[in-house]
């Protein structure tokens, strides 16, 4: 496969798919291929989601949540069908390519925050861009600065991440994510450890920050109370798309 430039990659030409951030195409997914214990855990599984909307990803324990979410992370590539992103199919980029696209377009929030205990928050927030530039710039500072007054936190730029609530925490694991101004954020239980008020909290910023900085989210979340606070719930059931999910 050829070597497509970084442009390229992260800004393909104009597509008739552009109006959507993601569109999957029969997409399925197996593991153990060609073995005998060779199990399909996604099976045809078709959906697309437009740029701006805020989608709950929910389903029981083994239902294939965590496969899908790797798989439109761009973390794994699915056996067999399509995946565009931002008009881009997936298919046709190498694993550098796919690893340039996920670390500018996609953002990701866990149910654990994944902090850096020894450094502030301000420092958390500038990683992902020190990260892809290899050394701070007074862009750089500015861009986390604003992102951790989105989130309520400027105060708070200097505490190290270990002397913050959990509440805290995980609004710098949300300005974190946006650092590289995705297009997708992708929330795996974003609450989840979280009492019922922070959680509130928590999801109300994350509604807040997709209409102020123009991201779409997928959240996977098992409090059906803010599943329905989304605007779509896409349900995942034995590996496949509850039905009226597509549109």
């Amino acid at each position: 496969m050829a070597d497509a430039p970084a442009e390229q990659v992260l800004h393909p030409p104009a597509n008739p798919l552009s109006d959507q951030v993601l569109c999957l195409e029969h997409i399925c997914k197996s593991f153990a291929l060609g073995t005998p214990a060779q199990t399909e855990v996604l099976h045809d599984v078709s959906l697309s989601i437009k740029s701006g909307e805020f989608c709950a990803l929910i389903g029981p324990s083994g239902s294939g949540k965590s496969t899908l979410l790797n798989l439109i992370g761009l973390l794994d590539r699915p056996t067999s069908g399509q995946l565009w992103f931002e008009g881009r199919d997936t298919g046709q980029l190498d694993d550098a390519q796919l690893t340039l696209l996920r670390g500018h377009r996609i953002g990701f929030v866990f149910q654990y925050h994944y902090l850096l205990s020894a450094f502030t928050a301000l420092e958390n927030v500038m990683m992902p861009m020190l990260l892809d530039q290899g050394h701070p710039t007074q862009a750089m500072r500015e861009r986390a600065l604003a992102l951790l007054e989105e989130v309520g936190l400027t105060q708070w730029r200097d505490h190290l991440a270990s002397n913050m609530s959990g509440g805290q925490q995980q609004r710098v694991a949300i300005a974190r994510a946006l650092a590289m101004q995705p297009a997708l954020i992708l929330a795996d239980e974003p609450t989840g450890n979280l009492d019922s008020q922070s959680a509130d909290s928590v999801f109300a910023l994350m509604r807040r920050v997709c209409a102020s900085q123009g991201g779409t989210f997928l959240m996977v979340t098992h409090n059906m109370t803010l599943a329905r606070r989304c605007d779509r719930i896409i349900e995942l059931i034995d590996g496949r798309l509850a039905a009226g999910v597509r549109s």
